[in-house]
């Protein structure tokens, strides 16, 4: 088979492992601020489900206007040139060349297109081909292995409700992707490094773990493993939906959900495709067929629907730093919380 591609030179790689699926992440720079993003890897030599190859222009001589007419003929390639990765992530023109199951990307400080996109977008890819449900959402464990997931809306308080809850008795699940199958209600968490903020909810966790700079400037990356006592699990049944909707100085506490309107929620703030603007690259996975593209979204509309009406969803407005605030909305979700 006739590659579009040149011939690399490959000065790193290193396979990370995703829970359901491993991706070996190969770069052309001795040191590469991409890996900081994941929290397991994988021995070498191994086999990987799917591959990057993230190669800097400034390190080696590419000629830019042959990568230029050999990229993907697609929305998201046309976009890569133009310097817009994916959401807010913007940079450096970069060009993509995707085949099969392996993305090549040429470009600068491609550290901003690993996890802002191609994870985003194979988590997807790989949901879309084995039935699985591809959430944005954080998730925590109960002793019973029963399992709460969290969404929100920026700044709705999501990572110090998930933070807060694994220092103070829970399992740590997911911080970011959750990979369900809605017939069992198993959710399968995406292991990932913490992001965290140097304020009053983390400040102690950023000490004793002698975090690391995030890409980021103010922020930091923390193995879960390092910040939360109980540990981790890489799967749960679903018991509880949360909507995290913290609003200081006003009434807290959880407060019932009916489905519908949590379906809705997840729909506009969960479900991956919308929330991370996909529908292109989802079609282009699907061949541009809309037969195929539209059985995946109805399939997906299915699941959501089951997931929440086999759960107990809530509204969390809930002071997570309150020590009386914290223990009694542990306790309705079935964790016994540890002071």
């Amino acid at each position: 088979m006739t590659t579009r591609v040149p011939t690399l030179p490959v000065r790193a790689s290193r396979v990370v492992d995703l829970n359901l699926l491993k991706v070996r992440i190969a770069t052309n720079l001795e040191e590469f601020d991409g890996y900081a993003y994941f929290a397991r890897e994988v021995a070498e030599p191994a086999e990987a489900d799917y591959e990057i190859y993230c190669m800097d222009l400034d390190r080696d001589p590419f000629d830019t206007a042959a990568l230029a007419s050999q990229v993907d003929r697609t929305l998201r390639a046309k976009r890569f040139q133009a310097g817009y990765y994916l959401s807010h992530m913007f940079g450096d023109p970069a060009y993509l060349i995707t085949e099969g199951r392996t993305s090549y990307v040429f470009g600068r400080r491609l550290e901003r297109t690993v996890w802002p996109y191609f994870v985003k977008r194979i988590l997807t890819d790989y949901a879309a081909d084995h039935g699985l449900l591809h959430l944005k959402a954080a998730g925590l464990v109960a002793e019973d292995g029963a399992a709460t997931l969290l969404v929100g809306p920026n700044g709705g308080g999501k990572t110090v409700f998930l933070a807060q809850a694994c220092a103070h008795g829970a399992r740590f699940l997911s911080n970011t992707h959750m990979l369900v199958r809605a017939d069992t209600g198993v959710a399968h968490g995406i292991p990932a490094a913490v992001r965290v903020r140097p304020d009053a909810a983390f400040r102690e966790l950023i000490a004793a773990g002698k975090l690391v700079p995030h890409l980021e400037s103010g922020d930091y990356v923390a193995d879960p493993a390092l910040v939360f006592p109980h540990g981790g699990v890489e799967r749960g049944v679903v018991r509880n939906i949360v909507i995290t909707d913290f609003r200081p100085g006003t009434h807290g506490g959880l407060e019932p959900l009916d489905p519908d309107r949590a379906e809705l929620f997840l729909d506009q703030f969960a479900s991956a495709v919308t929330t991370y603007g996909l529908k292109d690259d989802l079609m282009t996975h699907c061949h541009g067929d809309i037969r195929s593209f539209t059985d995946r979204l109805l399939d997906w509309r299915r699941q959501l629907s089951a997931l929440v009406r086999q759960a107990t969803c809530f509204r969390a407005n809930v002071d997570m730093l309150d020590p009386s605030a914290r223990q009694a909305a542990l306790a309705e979700l079935g964790v016994s919380a540890v002071r």
